[in-house]
């Protein structure tokens, strides 16, 4: 008696089966076909038909055998999600949509087609219907982890959406999300870390980069963005040590090199000599791996042409540098000079923009590498190549070494040596670096700009309180709007002893991370007696916000070894003096520079004792404090800090001067 057909061809799909799973896809596909021969309208056949088809490489005979299964079977939901998911693969989304959603309506307990139908949807952009196909299928099945891998993916997506639009804390709820998923997951961390960082939430970002650590103990930038935080919590010997720690197992980090030098400059342990020798260290151990690789350079030796300025950074966004760029950047003689800005920013905003509509040619250059960096710029043919970083933020110094311009100069975002030979100028002013007094410490020959080496516009329009406080408190208020790294214990010491010679005054200071960093500041002030009310500490707040406290201020007080720049000028915009102790160093001396600029060479100190002296004699003359606050502002706009187009001539002039030295040099070898 002959066997039913189906039962013989269920034999013979068992022997294509058994066939499978010992790998041998041939004879698989051949006894699945014979059992089509027997029941051709099986649904099952074709079905295990396109599954062995496609581990063969042979998508459309796969398609077409699950379409064929559907065909007499239109009920067979792994055929529907088999068909689906090759559709989306051959990238026809309407049907494989069409299909995978059939599927799940057949058998909704599904997860291996919510999966496919979520990854459909994020290739159409359609992030948030995805988020909830791949949340229904891990609490179908919740140890999937495909389920569970693709959802973090789509967190880390939607976490770089957010921050690319500036929503710093819906990035963090994303990247929590994640984390959930995968906690073990170091680049996630790292972005987390990253992102709890700009929202000033020191202690937990310290906390996400360690865990990065565990994970991961030579995940370099964790442990340069670590020692950030830790420098900005005031721990700057913890950070060194983390620093020294890690270059034993990273040697060829020179970004996490960079870093701990960028920590050492606000050191008050250290000398100019060990400084200046450890930045020369770097800058030849940067230019023993990156040697020059674009000689002879081809740009005409000519004097007097017009000249390509090129401006690399990674700050060309909310930032101080953009400050200070824009006015060189608007006010530049355009006849003689062409402005290209190779951005290595990895977010753009307002300021970005603002920036890129007054270049010539503007480069977007994030992720690209220093070698590719180095060839733009070179094939660019940019005649002076300008460095606004230094050791700060993101250095970009290996295109530096590489040579791709015949001259080079640092400005603006490092005061002090690269310690590139390569680097052939620093550009400064006679008050930061006098002449000599710091020359031995630099690897470049300093140009100074007549007056000051910034020009100075505020960030915001805010109008200055009219008089100062102290004439309705009755007493004298001094504050700090440095970067919390800059108050050393040097200038701890020195707060506290002012503090001690005028037991009324009261102190505010801002910008200090919650945690640590406000707790270590309270307890060396109180050992002066500077307790309760008279110390005020705010963390960071909105630029409004920070332009509004200058009016509870009466004098404000510089950090040493590591002066205040930005901040400087903000204060005395807001109509209050800053007074300062000019050091040794060029990182020193920034305040006084400006103080120079702006008439009030007076408030700049010569010693610690002068510092606390002139402090207390100021405080004193309430009169002086009053005639300042209503006349500061109108002494800046009237003063070389603000004159925007005689500063860009100063510049320009010295842009061409070193242009014609070059040119010379030429003309010497010839």
């Amino acid at each position: 008696m002959r066997k039913p057909p189906l039962e013989s061809a269920d034999q013979l799909i068992a022997q294509g089966n058994q066939a499978e799973h010992a790998g041998d896809l041939g004879l698989a596909t051949e006894r699945y076909r014979d059992a089509l021969r027997i029941a051709p309208g099986y649904a099952r056949a074709h079905l295990n038909l396109g599954i062995a088809l496609e581990a063969m490489g042979d998508a459309p005979g796969a398609i077409a055998s699950h379409r064929a299964a559907l065909a007499n079977d239109a009920a067979e939901p792994f055929a529907g999600y088999n068909l689906g998911r090759l559709l989306y693969l051959q990238g026809d989304l309407g049907e494989a949509e069409r299909w995978l959603r059939e599927a799940l309506r057949i058998r909704p307990g599904f997860p291996e087609a919510h999966v496919v139908l979520a990854a459909l949807l994020r290739t159409q952009g359609k992030d948030a219907p995805a988020r909830v196909e791949l949340e229904t299928a891990l609490r179908q099945r919740p140890d999937y982890y495909e389920a569970k891998h693709a959802l973090a993916e789509l967190h880390a997506r939607l976490s770089n959406a957010h921050a690319e639009r500036g929503d710093l804390a819906g990035a963090a709820r994303e990247l929590e999300a994640l984390l959930v998923l995968r906690p073990e997951w170091a680049d996630a961390l790292y972005n987390y870390g990253c992102v709890l960082k700009r929202l000033m939430r020191s202690a937990d970002a310290e906390a996400a980069f360690r865990r990065v650590l565990a994970v991961d103990p030579g995940h370099g930038p964790a442990c340069r963005m670590l020692g950030g935080v830790l420098r900005e919590q005031c721990q700057t010997d913890a950070a060194l040590e983390l620093y020294r720690g890690a270059r034993q197992h990273r040697p060829e980090d020179f970004e996490l090199a960079s870093a701990e030098l960028y920590t050492l400059i606000g050191s008050d342990r250290i000398t100019e000599d060990a400084l200046f020798a450890a930045h020369a260290a770097l800058g030849a151990a940067i230019e023993r791996a990156h040697p020059p690789r674009f000689e002879p350079l081809a740009n005409p030796r000519q004097p007097e042409r017009r000249l390509r300025i090129g401006y690399l950074s990674a700050d060309f966004r909310y930032h101080v540098v953009t400050l200070f760029m824009q006015p060189v950047l608007e006010r530049r003689d355009r006849s003689a000079f062409e402005v290209y800005c190779y951005s290595t920013a990895d977010s753009a905003d307002e300021y970005t923009r603002r920036l890129a509509a007054q270049a010539d040619v503007w480069r977007e250059c994030a992720g690209a590498s220093a070698a590719q960096i180095a060839e733009r710029v070179n094939a660019d043919r940019i005649d002076i190549l300008v460095d606004l970083a230094g050791h700060s933020g993101s250095p970009q110094l290996r295109v530096f070494a590489q040579r791709p311009a015949p001259v080079q100069a640092t400005w603006l975002g490092y005061l002090a040596t690269t310690g590139l030979s390569r680097m052939h100028y620093r550009i400064t002013d006679p008050i930061a670096d006098p002449p000599g007094l710091t020359e031995r410490h630099h690897s470049e020959v300093l140009v100074r700009l007549p007056h000051s080496q910034w020009c100075y516009r505020p960030f915001i329009q805010a109008d200055a309180a009219p008089t100062p406080p102290c004439e309705r408190n009755g007493f004298i208020t001094f504050g700090s709007f440095n970067q919390a790294a800059k108050i050393s214990p040097g200038t701890r010491r020195l707060w506290a002893e002012l503090l001690a010679r005028l037991p009324g005054a009261r102190l505010l200071v801002a910008g200090i991370p919650p945690g640590r960093a406000q707790d270590d500041l309270r307890r060396d002030l109180a050992q002066a007696g500077v307790t309760g009310e008279r110390l005020s500490i705010r963390p960071y707040v909105s630029v409004q916000d920070y332009f509004r406290l200058f009016d509870a201020v009466d004098i404000a007080l510089d950090t040493l070894p590591y002066s205040g720049g930005t901040t400087t000028c903000d204060a005395l915009w807001m109509g209050v003096p800053v007074i300062t102790l000019a050091g040794a160093r060029s990182t020193s001396r920034s305040a006084a520079s400006l103080l120079t600029t702006v008439g009030l060479p007076e408030w700049i100190a010569s010693s610690a004792q002068d510092y606390v002296g002139k402090t207390l004699a100021f405080a004193a003359e309430r009169h002086r404090l009053a005639r300042l606050r209503a006349s500061l502002r109108q002494r800046m706009r009237a003063s070389p800090l603000m004159d925007e187009a005689a500063f860009a001539r100063d510049l320009e002039a010295a842009y061409r001067q070193m242009w014609r030295d070059w040119c010379a040099e030429g003309a010497l070898k010839a």
